[in-house]
């Protein structure tokens, strides 16, 4: 068999992304997956608290909160080849505090809560694929807004966050996460 060796560089690269990304498939999580995303929230609290990010802990958020998520069918994950790389709820809990931002918390809105990634799969895109399904999820409800928020020692998502059409609406606190600052965001649909 002849080998036509112009394509076998892109044959390779190929083969590598495949070997090492895998098939990543946005599902709705089952609580199955509850050993696993606890396992990647173990693994991704001590990278955010050596940032400088003290949103998480060893408290929250926890297997309850995850198992309510998946009751409310709310719970996302990003799974590759059977490994939970990512998860997001993507619900409707909008916190009194946007409200003084100047968020109307009575138009219902899609709001992103408990956004994670593996720490061994950060950097492929799987946040932003996260958020492209809360906005399906929106567009799927009729629903015209989308809202998040993350603690102010989140760099990589107040990077995120724009570039995915989200507008800065301010920083506010959290009556459960006292003497944290957290940046909320908003994005409406056309």
């Amino acid at each position: 068999m002849l080998i036509n060796h112009a394509i076998l560089p892109l044959l390779i690269i190929e083969i590598v992304n495949y070997t090492i990304f895998g098939i990543m498939h946005i599902r709705p999580a089952i609580v199955t997956d509850i050993p696993q995303i606890m396992q990647l929230i173990t693994e991704v609290v001590p990278v955010m608290i050596a940032a400088g990010n003290f949103q998480w802990d060893a408290v929250y958020p926890n297997a309850q909160a995850f198992e309510e998520d998946i009751t409310l069918n709310q719970l996302w994950v990003a799974d590759i080849d059977g490994t939970i790389a990512g998860i997001a709820a993507i619900t409707t809990e909008q916190y009194p505090e946007y409200a003084d931002v100047g968020l109307d918390i009575n138009e219902t809105a899609i709001v992103v809560h408990r956004l994670a990634v593996s720490i061994h799969h950060q950097g492929k895109g799987i946040a932003s694929k996260l958020m492209q399904q809360a906005e399906l999820v929106a567009r799927d409800s009729g629903v015209k807004v989308l809202r998040v928020d993350t603690n102010t020692a989140n760099k990589a998502t107040q990077q995120l966050f724009p570039k995915m059409g989200y507008v800065y609406a301010g920083e506010i606190g959290l009556s459960f996460r006292p003497g944290m600052r957290f940046y909320c965001y908003e994005k409406r649909l056309d």
